[in-house]
């Protein structure tokens, strides 16, 4: 073999290993991609096959630094943990709102097995993460992820990103910003049942003798089942926004190193 094959094809394995550790670390934690309803199989020929098809086109960017060190797989890690944790927060804020209202709705004592953290969660939790998961598929945001995971290596080039602790500190204030996400989405339900709660204890006071036990929990759960219908409607947009949020939380962290250099 040509001297200069042995160099190229060295050069492009390089290139082919960074883009696979960076393309992994999004794989690992991001919406859908993540879900264990896809095979190990599955996720690790496309993890192969995108890192396969991006080498020859990331290694030619200005500032790529094709080469192995722990240095440069490092920071192909830390791109992709950027962009897998951060929007990892979006089933998280589902899996919270649906603990919300799963005490709202008495089902708080009905846990299943969680496949994605093998731990166990309320009905509901995994009920809203499955309706999320969904609207992801259903409105192109894993397609629109994985371009943004593509331009990222234009911002951070191949091999030359480090992690800055800012970027650290904004994914911990953005996972604290779940909670009242999650509330804002559980917010018409929760409102709805607990009007139902305040009417039927007012009935129960003039009417000592209506079963209240009985009646509370059936209407609270038809109430905030009936509501729950009504509002998917508006799901699309409220987890497209917080997706898009969390998208431009990403790609800010992946410039901010750059910007300083």
């Amino acid at each position: 073999m040509p001297q200069g094959s042995q160099v190229a094809w060295s050069s492009f394995l390089c290139a082919m290993t960074l883009a696979l550790v960076r393309v992994s670390g999004m794989v690992a934690f991001a919406p859908f991609f993540s879900s264990t309803a896809l095979p190990l199989r599955t996720k690790a020929v496309f993890v192969g096959a995108v890192a396969y098809l991006l080498a020859p086109l990331v290694a030619s960017l200005p500032g790529a630094r094709v080469s192995l060190g722990f240095s440069a797989l490092l920071g192909e890690l830390a791109v992709g943990l950027v962009y897998g944790l951060t929007l990892t927060l979006l089933n998280e804020m589902m899996l919270f709102a649906g603990q919300i209202l799963g005490l709202q709705f008495s089902f708080s004592m009905v846990n299943l097995l969680d496949p994605t953290s093998s731990i166990q969660t309320p009905l509901l939790g995994d009920l809203f993460q499955l309706m999320g998961t969904l609207v992801v598929i259903g409105s192109g945001l894993d397609r629109i992820l994985l371009a943004s995971m593509v331009r990222s290596f234009r911002v951070a080039p191949l091999g030359s990103y480090a992690l800055a602790p800012t970027a650290a500190l904004e994914i911990v204030r953005a996972a604290g910003g779940i909670f009242l996400a999650a509330v804002e989405l559980a917010a018409p339900v929760l409102a709805a049942t607990l009007l139902v709660e305040l009417a039927i204890s007012l009935v129960g006071k003039l009417s000592p003798q209506l079963p209240v036990m009985s009646l509370t929990v059936p209407l609270k759960t038809l109430t905030g089942f009936a509501l729950l219908t009504g509002s998917l409607a508006l799901w699309p947009h409220f987890i497209e926004a917080r997706f898009s949020g969390l998208l431009d939380l990403a790609e800010r962290l992946i410039a901010l190193p750059a910007a300083k250099g």
